[in-house]
């Protein structure tokens, strides 16, 4: 186990954490816009002085990587890198869309065995960002952009149950009416959930080139021809 700073900011929401053995000891979270480039840094400091004061060595330092906002992301990471080096610790990049996932697996009782998991950041129109997981998190769909229509996800729902989630799965509520679709609202991806994903890589030896490792920009995804699921 380590102690490990945790910085989210992918969408409108700013978020950081600090995790010890597995659990959150600090975390600040700012969802009245984005002003990122404000709290993210008074929230990192205010996280690194709480560790400091309690003695408590910082291991390293996970960020999300997106796909999400250019100017968000931007931040998150600079921020992220900024820290790793000037501490000498290592960098842990984590997926936007598993961070969304993690408080759907943790606090929702209702999850069905066979339920597959839709996280969906909004895009533009009736454009998202979305993967498709199991409760197990293996990746059934891998992250791609997607056009939305009623026809989206016609396989997976025919085969059971399929919670959507995210600032992108309102939209689609309109428009996939299948019986088996489930919409979980207040979803957003949050620091504090990002440390049992964080804890995995750092037992796995997984570390991102705090040199050369960028984020996944979602206006660059934009710029690609999204698809649609059939």
């Amino acid at each position: 186990m380590s102690c490990i700073l945790h910085i989210e900011t992918s969408t409108a929401v700013c978020s950081v954490a600090m995790s010890q053995d597995g659990g959150v000891i600090f975390e600040k979270e700012d969802r009245e816009g984005p002003s990122h480039s404000v709290t993210c840094g008074v929230f990192v400091q205010e996280a690194l002085s709480f560790v400091e004061s309690h003695a408590i060595p910082l291991d390293a330092v996970a960020v999300s990587e997106g796909p999400g906002s250019y100017t968000g992301l931007r931040i998150g990471f600079s921020t992220a890198k900024g820290v790793a080096y000037g501490r000498g610790v290592p960098l842990i990049t984590l997926p936007t869309l598993q961070v969304l996932t993690v408080p759907v697996l943790l606090y929702h009782d209702e999850l069905e065995d066979n339920a597959l998991l839709v996280p969906m950041i909004d895009a533009r129109r009736m454009e998202v960002y979305t993967a498709v997981y199991n409760r197990a998190l293996k990746t059934v769909l891998e992250v791609q952009p997607m056009v939305v229509d009623s026809g989206s996800f016609a396989a997976q729902l025919e085969r059971g149950p399929v919670y959507f989630f995210g600032d992108g799965a309102a939209k689609c509520q309109e428009v996939i009416k299948h019986p088996n679709a489930r919409f979980l609202p207040d979803i957003v991806p949050l620091a504090r959930n990002m440390c049992p994903l964080a804890e995995r890589k750092i037992a796995l030896g997984e570390y991102a080139d705090v040199a050369y490792s960028k984020p996944f920009y979602l206006k660059e995804f934009i710029a690609t021809q999204p698809k649609k699921l059939l």
